[in-house]
């Protein structure tokens, strides 16, 4: 098991690497060197991101990020099984809720006091070829919904190349486990104190998500369903056993919309699902216990 621990703040979140041996200095700057690359790019709360530029810019077409490949194609298999209700297309139906980048969290309201949110366009609007997209007027890209995943697996990735075969990247509950078994508990949103079970993870990956995590008023949280614009209510918290966290971040996401089941098919992961009743549901092949 890793021991040494390296903590910091990026993204917004709070990091922990634990490693084999100590990490050291050139070792902790290119973390956050690869960090810093991701956040230029994928940051929509930069005004100088590359997410900014192409929102500012209007429709067209852009090149993308080298680093777009795999994220772009999880939200395919989002949007494949959710219905469209997963897309990195959301971003400014989360500005009108209020969650932008002067952090207003006042949600835009008409005059009976009803949200008004913009239309998301379909992500099968946004079409790629080549290493460029073509973005629709009004648009603009967030990718919240496994965007941090990813970024952790991209940290995991630079440990490996500098020999650290047995590590642990944990960004906010994102996290990422390899050389090594890590216990985790799924902490009940409704009571941080208690858990609803405890998983275990090997050289894997697992991520969970609740709206209580980013939430900023009665049914306003970051778990927006892009067919409406809204914020969805149908499940409590999800979490997501992936070989990577990519994966595990997204299928979090996905399991709010869709049946587990179908998502666990369609993304080779395993999970567990409070209902907005309170009802859990699991895996059968889970390593580990759920309390239900």
């Amino acid at each position: 098991m890793p021991r040494p621990s390296t903590r910091f703040q990026a993204i917004g979140t709070h990091w922990q690497v634990d490693t084999d041996r100590p990490l050291d200095i050139a070792g902790l700057g290119a973390l956050h060197d690869r960090i810093a690359r991701f956040d230029a790019d994928w940051s929509r709360f930069r005004p100088d991101s590359w997410v900014t530029r192409t929102a500012d810019a209007g429709a067209g077409e852009y090149d993308l990020p080298g680093d777009a490949g795999p994220l772009l194609a999880a939200y395919d298999t989002a949007a494949g099984c959710t219905g469209g209700a997963v897309s990195p297309l959301v971003g400014r139906a989360l500005e009108d809720l209020g969650y932008d980048a002067d952090y207003r969290l006042r949600p835009r309201r008409d005059e009976d006091g009803e949200l008004i949110v913009h239309p998301v366009p379909a992500w099968s609007d946004a079409p790629r070829a080549d290493g460029r997209i073509t973005l629709p007027a009004d648009t603009l890209i967030d990718v919240g919904a496994a965007g941090k995943g990813y970024l952790v697996d991209l940290v995991s990735e630079v440990l490996t190349e500098r020999g650290f075969d047995a590590h642990v990247v944990d960004a906010g509950g994102d996290i990422r486990v390899l050389g090594s078994t890590l216990r985790v508990a799924l902490e009940d949103p409704a009571d941080p104190a208690r858990a609803l079970g405890v998983l275990r993870v090997t050289d894997g990956a697992i991520a969970g998500s609740a709206p209580n995590r980013r939430a900023w008023g009665p049914g306003l949280h970051h778990v927006v369903d892009a067919r409406t614009g809204r914020p969805t209510d149908r499940v409590l918290a999800t979490w997501a056993v992936a070989p990577d966290a990519l994966t595990a971040d997204i299928a979090a996401t996905a399991l709010f919309f869709a049946d587990p089941d179908l998502v666990a098919a369609r993304f080779g992961i395993r999970y567990v699902v409070l209902d907005a009743d309170r009802r859990l549901r699991w895996s059968l092949d889970l390593d580990g216990e759920v309390f239900a």
